[in-house]
């Protein structure tokens, strides 16, 4: 049987332990905004609030991988493995699919054929549980074959939930109007805050949720909706949370899944990366889950 190692990229906030001990290889998120690089913080999100403090008017930028840097991921892997398995962010959101498939053409010709590509239609923690299962599919000892064509099929039953405090970094992003946000900060003051997911690799928005002050609960919420009829069906779910800074808020809706449902694994809680995390802000948070 084939050993296959497995390519994906920081954006989806696989933590230290689970990339160490799988032999993945990450290709890295770009950022560009040098205004914030002498900031104190330990992450980008807590220089972003110190960028606030200090009344400095300024946008990051994100920029997706290169081919380059997709074939040096190839290649490393290649050396170690027999096959190579990527697994992409959405690229319905992003160029890194293409930037991933283009890579792939500049190997040798007898490379090439050793390397296999998945798009997630998913970002942060929902593209972790793409990554999560190809390691499940793998471990499994199934043919490379075979593990391309039950994650094309596990793909749409992957499912991501997320809410953010502030509207102000996707205005500055220009990804909203400032009409647009200064109407979601009304809503925010009266506890409504839109809940968004991803259909079919877009990230848009699912309804509004009153009540919405505690970002935690209202996800919680969310997920026990969401999971009610596996969990009564006795199948088992996989959720994984990321943040924006927010570890007590991530680590409130693990431990009340963990509390509130037997059948529940909780993979990991993790800080999110800067692509998805730059345009969404501080205090961000999001679950995704899928069944197992």
């Amino acid at each position: 049987m084939d050993s296959i190692g497995i390519v994906t990229e920081e954006t989806a906030d696989l933590t230290p332990e689970i990339v160490e001990r799988h032999q993945i290889a990450i290709v890295p998120a770009i950022l560009n905004w040098p205004e914030i690089e002498e900031l104190p913080g330990k992450n980008t999100f807590q220089k972003m609030r110190e960028l606030e403090r200090r009344g400095i008017r300024s946008f990051g930028k994100t920029a997706q991988p290169s081919p380059k840097d997709f074939l040096a991921k190839y290649q490393y892997q290649i050396e170690r493995f027999d096959k190579a398995l990527c697994i992409t962010l959405t690229s319905k959101l992003s160029g890194s699919h293409d930037s991933a498939v283009l890579a792939k053409t500049l190997l040798e010709p007898k490379d090439q054929e050793k390397v296999f590509i998945v798009d997630s239609l998913n970002a942060s923690c929902g593209q972790a549980l793409v990554v999560l299962k190809a390691i499940d599919l793998i471990i499994s000892r199934k043919g490379i074959g075979s593990i391309v064509k039950e994650l094309d099929e596990f793909v749409p039953h992957v499912y991501l939930f997320a809410m953010f405090e502030d509207p102000k970094w996707l205005e500055a992003s220009g990804r909203i109007s400032h009409v647009v946000a200064n109407m979601m900060r009304g809503m925010a003051r009266l506890g409504i805050r839109p809940l968004l997911t991803f259909k079919r690799g877009t990230l848009v928005p699912v309804g509004l949720r009153t009540k919405a002050k505690d970002i935690a609960g209202v996800l919680f919420r969310q997920l026990e909706k969401e999971t009610e009829r596996s969990r009564k069906e006795g199948k088992r779910v996989r959720i994984a949370i990321t943040h924006g800074d927010d570890l007590e808020g991530a680590q409130r809706l693990r431990e009340t899944a963990e509390k509130e449902f037997t059948n529940i694994e909780v993979a990991y809680v993790n800080i999110i990366n800067n692509v998805v995390g730059v345009p969404t802000g501080p205090a961000t948070l999001a679950f995704a889950w899928c069944e197992i």
